[in-house]
C-alpha cells in the first residue's frame, strides 16, 4: 500500500489583506558602522541564544578555552572589537545562558556548566580589564545550569527559584520528568509555563510547585512556550507528527487541546518565539535560518494572522532582543533583534519599523510600557501578592524617574575554631554539589594566591634591583 503525505512549503495558511496598522511592517539592517564585528561567537551547540540586550549593554557568549567567558560592549560603541578585548571569565565550564535585570541595567546573570549561576555588576561604560570576581555565586544544581529566567534557571528535570535579597533558593520545582525545554512567567509573575523533553506542556502556580494545567503534547511535540502577554493565551513552537515546524496557540485555563494548529516549513532548525505585548506582534526565527516571519496574535479567528517576513542570506545562531525604551522611537521602531552571524564573528541589529509620514509622536503604536521599576519586592511576590508591571510611557523618550542601587546579599559568617582551626570551614562535603562547589572555590583561592605571588615576585626583583643600584652608587656621586 502507497500513502502519501503533503504538507505546504511555508505556511498552510495565505495572508489576508485585513485592515491592520502593522501589515507593512519591515525589517531594517544596520550599516557596517552600527554592526559590532570581530567577536569570537561562541560554537556551542546548545539551545540558547547566547545574546542579551538592554539600553546600556549587548552581552554575547564567546568561545574561550579553560572556562566559560562572555563579553560586555556598551550599546554605542559599535565596530571592530579589540582581540584582546576584556572579558567575564569566572566561571569554570561553559556559559550556556545570560540574561540583565530588567530593573537594576548593570546586573547580569549567568550560568554554566559548572552547576554555578552567578551575578555580576558591570560598571558604568563597561569592562576595563577581566572581570573574574562575580557580587553573588548561586550554588544549589548538581547538574549544569542551562537556562536562567530572571531570575528562576534551571538544571535537567528541576527549577530553583531564588531571592537575591538573601542570595538563597526560595522554592525548588521537580514536577518534571525529564529535561525541561523552556520556561516563560505570564505578565504579573503569578503562572510559569514550561515545555519539558516528556511531551508535556505545564502551567504551574510558581510559589508552591502546583500544576495547574499540563497538556499531553504527541501530535505537536512542544519545545518552546510564551505567555501572550494579558490575553490569557499561550503560544508554543515544536514539530508535527510529520516532522514540520508547528505553531500552536493555547488556552492558558484548558490545555485540553490547542485553540489552532499551524504548519510552518519542513526545516530541521528549532523555532524561537518573541511576542511583543504592545503590538500583539509575534516574530518566529528558526536557529540556522536567514528569514524572521512575523505575525499578529488576535482575540478572533483566525486568531494568527500572517503579515511580513524578513530575510537575509546569513544564518542566525540566536538573537538578543532590545527592550522597549531603548527602540527609536521617532523612527517607528518597534521592536530590535540583534542577530549572532557565528561565520562572521558578526553581531547586526535589525529595526522592525511601521512605516508613517507623520514626524510626530505615534500613540497608536507605542502605547503605555512595561518599564523599568519593579512592581513587587522579592519578599512581597513570595507572600502571594500579584501585580502587574509599573508602565512608562515613550512618549518623551525614555527617563529613569529614580536610580535604583543593587545590593548583594552579607551573609554573617558562623564559626567555630577550636585549635586556630575554624571547623565549619572545614566540614566535609555531604553530597555531590557541596563537593563541587569546595572543588571550584579552592580553585578560584589557588588562582588568587598565585596571582598575589607573582606579585610580590616581581616587586621583590624590583626592590633587589633597586638596592643593587644603591650599592653600585659611589658616595661622590651622592
Amino acid at each position: 500500500m502507497f500513502n502519501l503525505y503533503t504538507f505546504p512549503s511555508q505556511m498552510s495558511w495565505r495572508p489576508t489583506y485585513r485592515s491592520s496598522k502593522f501589515r507593512n511592517v519591515y525589517g531594517k539592517v544596520g550599516n557596517r558602522e552600527h554592526c559590532y564585528d570581530g567577536i569570537p561567537i561562541t560554537k556551542n551547540v546548545h539551545d540558547n541564544h547566547f545574546c542579551a540586550v538592554n539600553s546600556k549593554f549587548l552581552a554575547v557568549v564567546t568561545e574561550s578555552a579553560g572556562g566559560g567567558s562572555f563579553i560586555i560592549i556598551p550599546v554605542s560603541q559599535s565596530g571592530r572589537l579589540d582581540s584582546h578585548y576584556p572579558k567575564v571569565c569566572g566561571h569554570q565550564g561553559n556559559v550556556l545562558d545570560i540574561k540583565w535585570n530588567p530593573f537594576f541595567e548593570n546586573i547580569i546573570a549567568s550560568c554554566s556548566e559548572d552547576t554555578s549561576v552567578r551575578v555580576w555588576e558591570i560598571p558604568e561604560g563597561g569592562l576595563r580589564r577581566n572581570m573574574t570576581e562575580a557580587v553573588l555565586e548561586l550554588y544549589g544544581h548538581s547538574r549544569r545550569v542551562g537556562l536562567i529566567e530572571c531570575l528562576n534557571q534551571h538544571t535537567h528535570d528541576t527549577i530553583l527559584i531564588w531571592n537575591l535579597e538573601i542570595g538563597e533558593p526560595v522554592k525548588m520545582i521537580d514536577c518534571h520528568t525529564d529535561v525541561i525545554l523552556s520556561m516563560s512567567f505570564n505578565t504579573d509573575g503569578s503562572l510559569l509555563a514550561t515545555s519539558c523533553k516528556d511531551k508535556k506542556l505545564r502551567v504551574i502556580e510558581p510559589r508552591s510547585g502546583r500544576v495547574l494545567q499540563q497538556a499531553s503534547c504527541k501530535n505537536h511535540r512542544v519545545n518552546r512556550v510564551v505567555f501572550l502577554g494579558n490575553m490569557k493565551r499561550l503560544l508554543t513552537t515544536g514539530v508535527s507528527r510529520w516532522n514540520t515546524r508547528q505553531i500552536a496557540l493555547w488556552d492558558q485555563e484548558d490545555l485540553s487541546m490547542p485553540i489552532v494548529e499551524e504548519d510552518i516549513d519542513g526545516l530541521s532548525g528549532l523555532l524561537f518565539p518573541f511576542y511583543d505585548t504592545d503590538t500583539h506582534m509575534l516574530y518566529l526565527a528558526g536557529k540556522g535560518d536567514g528569514n524572521i516571519r512575523y505575525f499578529e496574535i488576535t482575540t478572533e479567528k483566525p486568531y494568527i494572522q500572517y503579515l511580513m517576513e524578513f530575510r537575509s542570506p546569513a544564518p542566525q545562531k540566536g538573537l538578543g532582543v532590545m527592550p522597549k525604551h531603548g527602540l527609536d522611537v521617532a523612527a517607528c521602531e518597534v521592536f530590535r533583534f540583534y542577530k549572532l552571524v557565528t561565520l562572521k564573528g558578526l553581531i547586526e541589529p535589525i529595526s522592525m519599523i511601521v512605516p508613517r509620514r507623520s514626524d510626530t509622536y505615534q500613540e497608536d503604536i507605542y502605547p503605555m510600557t512595561a518599564g523599568t521599576e519593579p512592581a513587587l519586592s522579592a519578599s512581597e511576590w513570595l507572600s502571594g501578592i500579584d501585580r502587574d508591571p509599573v508602565l512608562m510611557s515613550l512618549k518623551d523618550g525614555y527617563h529613569r524617574p529614580n536610580q535604583l542601587v543593587f545590593k548583594a546579599p552579607v551573609k554573617e559568617k558562623k564559626s567555630v575554631v577550636v585549635n586556630g582551626i575554624d571547623l565549619l570551614e572545614n566540614v566535609p562535603p555531604r553530597t555531590e554539589n557541596e563537593l563541587l562547589r569546595m572543588f571550584f572555590r579552592q580553585q578560584d583561592e589557588l588562582r588568587r594566591l598565585k596571582e598575589e605571588l607573582t606579585t610580590k615576585d616581581v616587586r621583590i626583583r624590583q626592590l633587589e634591583l633597586e638596592l643593587n643600584n644603591l650599592k653600585n652608587v659611589s658616595p661622590t656621586n651622592v
